[in-house]
């Protein structure tokens, strides 16, 4: 059986939450300073899981997660074109840290517009790569053409592949934690790589 991941019971959590907890969950980390610590890659892929089980129905649950995803990166855009640099300013709190912000900053000079199809497989820096977005004035019509390609590639593919997945592998749920970590490893390293190339950026003062 699934156990808990980093002391989230996610199949508990995805069934008290429901479709609106879900949605919450998803737009949070998507868009929302307090976002940055929830689990959204393990979250979809337990949900898509879930779903092949009958435990939620899959033709609701990816337009779901793809609209909170969509929504929730649309929200810290403008939150960071209508805030702008004051942000930068902002003391930490329970939940904000500069160093965070700092993190996505160096990352979006990099990437640029790709970065918000990068971030979203990247914790932390997804949360705050559509503010960075705002804050730097990218176009609104480019900024929306990268948020809908990682949406689905974020949002739909996770969750379809827990789908696929729970539905064609026998037992799957006994190798849960070895194939979400697998998951969070290799969703994450175009980014790593990326930053590893440019990481001299990571070192300016």
């Amino acid at each position: 059986m699934m156990e808990s991941f980093f002391g989230f019971d996610l199949v508990s959590l995805i069934k008290t939450a429901g479709y609106l907890g879900l949605f919450g969950i998803i737009f949070a980390e998507s868009g929302l300073l307090i976002g940055f610590f929830l689990p959204g890659d393990s979250l979809l892929f337990t949900a898509g899981f879930l779903a092949s089980q009958g435990v939620l129905n899959v033709w609701l649950l990816v337009p779901l997660t793809f609209i909170a995803a969509v929504l929730g990166d649309n929200f810290g855009y403008a939150f960071g074109r209508r805030v702008g640099p004051a942000i930068f300013r902002k003391e930490n709190s329970l939940f904000f840290r500069k160093e965070y912000l700092e993190r996505a900053r160096i990352f979006y000079e990099v990437h640029g517009g790709k970065t918000l199809i990068l971030a979203r497989f990247l914790p932390v820096i997804r949360t705050f790569a559509p503010i960075l977005a705002g804050v730097g004035g990218m176009r609104y019509r480019a900024f929306l053409f990268y948020n809908f390609l990682g949406a689905v590639l974020w949002a739909i593919g996770l969750t379809l592949l827990g789908f696929y997945l729970g539905n064609f592998i026998p037992g799957v749920d006994r190798y849960f934690i070895p194939i979400v970590l697998a998951i969070i490893i290799f969703s994450s390293l175009p980014g790593l790589v990326h930053l590893f190339r440019n990481r001299k950026l990571l070192t300016k003062p």
